[in-house]
Order: C-alpha cells, then structure tokens, then sequence
C-alpha cells in the first residue's frame, strides 16, 4: 500500500477536495489524475503515486485538508499496468463524434473550472458547444450559455425554495479567512497620490497597435507594473515580508496583479522578476496570466513568491479605494483608481492655465508595523513621476 498525501503548499493553508476523479476499487495507473484540490489561489490535481487499485478514499469532496495529510490509499499490484489499461472506459480510447458527443466523453476534455462551473449550475457539457481547440468547452462558452438561459438552474432553485442562499465557493471561504487573518494581524494606513498619466496615455496610443501584432496587449497596467519594479528596487523596505523579529527585504520584485473571476472571487497571479523586464515583456507576462487566471489554468508557481500586489479596482468604475486589504505577508498594496480625462491647472511657459489631463488616483495601503507614512509617501512619489515622466525607453 501507498499513500496519497495532499501537496505542499507555500503558503501551508487548507485546500478542499472539489471531487474524486475515480472511486475506490477503480484501476489507476501512476501519474493519473486521482482527485482535484481548490485553494485560495488554484485548484490542483493530485496523481496517483503508483500503479495498482485505489483502495481505500479517506477524504470527501468538499472537506477541507491540510498539506500533508493523507487523503487515499493506493494497493500496488504486480500486474497493476495491465489492470489499469484493462479498466480505462472505451469512451477515451475512441474519439468523441464531431457532433452529438456525449456528456461523458465531453467531460475527458474540460478544465477543472469549467467541471466546477457545470457543476454549480447543474449543467450536462453536451449541450453547450465548445469554442476552443478540437471543441474543447472553456469557462466563456459555458458563460455564454448560462446568459442565453432565461433563469440559470440555480437561481431557479433558490426561487422555488423561497431563500436566496448562495453556497460560498472555497476560493470565496479562503479569501474570505486571508482577508480577516490581514485586517486583524497589520494595522492598515492608506496614503492617496494623484497620477498624471497623459505622458502614458500617448505612448499607449502611438505602440498600442504593434504590441497587439506582436501579441500583447498595452494596458495601463503594464506601465504601472513597470512603474512599481523601478520603485520597488528603489525602496526595498516596501518590497519585503513582515516577521515578528525581523523585516526581510527581497531582490526580486515579484509583483501580483488582483485578477477578477466574478462571483467566483479573486486571485492574483504574479509577474516574477519584473524589475529585469521590459514594457513588451511585461504586457505580454500580464495578458498570459490574465488569460490563464479567467480560465482557471494558472499553474501553482504562478500564483507564489509575490512580494507586492496591485489591485486596480478602477476598472470597474472606482475612483478610490480604502483601505485596499494587504495581501499579507507583504508589507503594502497599490491601489489603482479609474484612469479619467479631467480639468487640471497646468503650467504652460512659465504661467498656470487650465488644461485636460488623464488622471487617476493611487494608494497605497501599508502594514504600519513594518512601514511609516515617509516611507510609504516616497515610494508612492517614485512610482508617480515615473507614470509622469513616462519615455519611450
């Protein structure tokens, strides 16, 4: 016998089991996916360590495990290969019909955030068509279908009960338990800066096109990204990770970027060694990670080792945010307000005047234990006149 252990971790926090991929008595072979784990930040799939039969599930699905822990036992069978092959369904030896296929066989080729999704929503995948390679459904396909129904299953079912309850998923339970850890740990103090991002702004329109040709996409994100890097480097105090007896500062300045899924919560891949890369290297890193956070293909290390957040809540219409939640155990978070035209006083050869700006606000939030307001104002100015002086080196 051997065991299934639960994966380590860096941050050592709790996952939940979403489901087990086999059932005890099933055939396995080493290597194949046995279960699927959900942190905070990804889900995970736990292989089997041997070839044999899975013989004994200790763990459920949504119970909560800690790394280490030991979720199945695995009996290793002298002619475990031939069991395995033997036991495999027919239905992923043969591929599925170009049109018509089934539920079953569709599922061999979903992502485990598009299972989670039909899931939630008691969706069967063979009734929604996939847009992606070899038909393959992504989570915007099953997106698209939930908007063309006229009442998703599950708001119907909360109707029909007469409650409006909605389960926390277990990336919301463990946002939720990182966010109150934070707030009850560091003593939160904001500092507000206004940005002049006109510079940015007009470099942004004159490259925007040749990084879309060359498959990046310009945003003002990366330029903050950018701008943060060079601060970072600069005020190594902001760019370290808080212990009881010590500060430690690091090289690196592996920043994360809060990415969005909706109802599902928030994740944030990060961009590591951003202060070795260019703007076209980083708008192309930030689009990649983007992309794979909304479709819930981040990869564990993608979503470790980050040492400064930027939560750019502007997108959505928010002019400030206060305080922003450090996403602990670093030190401070940048928050980035809607990027807008507004009337400014200018200096124009040597005498004021009123002209239209792009502006935006930016704060920083910053565990007072292990910064003060001078350090946090100088770096803030640091990643200000870079934005304001922005060139196109």
């Amino acid at each position: 016998m051997t065991d299934v252990i639960a994966p380590d971790n860096e941050e050592g926090t709790k996952a939940t089991i979403l489901r087990w991929c086999k059932a005890a008595g099933d055939a396995v072979r080493k290597d194949e996916p046995l279960l699927e784990l959900e942190t905070d930040k990804v889900t995970v799939e736990v292989p089997s360590p041997a070839s044999g039969e899975l013989a004994e599930i200790l763990k459920q699905p949504d119970e909560e495990v800690l790394p280490g822990q030991i979720l199945a036992r695995v009996r290793i069978r002298t002619d475990d290969a031939n069991a395995a092959a033997a036991a495999e369904p027919a239905a992923v030896l043969a591929p599925p019909a170009a049109a018509g296929r089934t539920a079953e066989s569709a599922r061999q080729v979903l992502s485990p955030a598009v299972r989670r999704l039909l899931e939630e929503h008691s969706l069967s995948a063979g009734d929604i068509a996939g847009s992606g390679r070899g038909g393959r459904i992504t989570t915007e396909d099953v997106a698209r279908y939930l908007g063309e129904m006229s009442a998703p299953p599950a708001v119907a079912a909360f109707a029909a009960s007469g409650r409006n309850r909605v389960p926390h998923t277990a990336v919301r339970r463990r946002v939720a338990e990182h966010m109150t850890k934070s707030l009850a740990e560091a003593p939160h103090v904001t500092t507000l800066f206004e940005a002049d991002l006109t510079r940015v702004q007009a470099h942004r329109a004159r490259n925007a096109a040749e990084y879309e040709r060359q498959g990046a996409r310009l945003t003002y994100t990366a330029y903050l990204v950018a701008a943060c890097a060079r601060a970072l480097i600069a005020h190594p105090s902001v760019n370290a990770t808080f212990h009881k007896d010590a500060l430690e500062l690091h090289s690196d300045a592996n920043i994360g970027v809060g990415t969005a899924l909706g109802n599902e919560g928030l994740i944030v891949p990060v961009i590591h060694g951003a202060q070795g890369l260019k703007l076209p290297e980083i708008a192309h890193r930030l689009g990649q990670l983007v992309s794979a956070a909304r479709n819930g293909k981040l990869a564990p290390q993608e979503v470790r080792g980050g040492t400064f957040t930027i939560s750019n809540h502007g997108v959505g219409g928010s002019l400030l945010a206060a305080p922003i939640v450090i996403n602990q155990p670093q030190v401070a978070i940048l928050g980035v307000g809607k990027v807008e035209r507004r009337v400014c006083v200018v200096e124009s050869q040597g005498a004021e005047a009123v002209g239209i700006r792009t502006m935006c606000y930016l704060t920083l939030t910053i565990d007072h234990r292990a910064l003060d307001a001078f350090q946090a104002n100088a770096f803030l100015e640091h990643v200000v006149n870079t934005l304001q002086q922005w060139t196109d080196d």
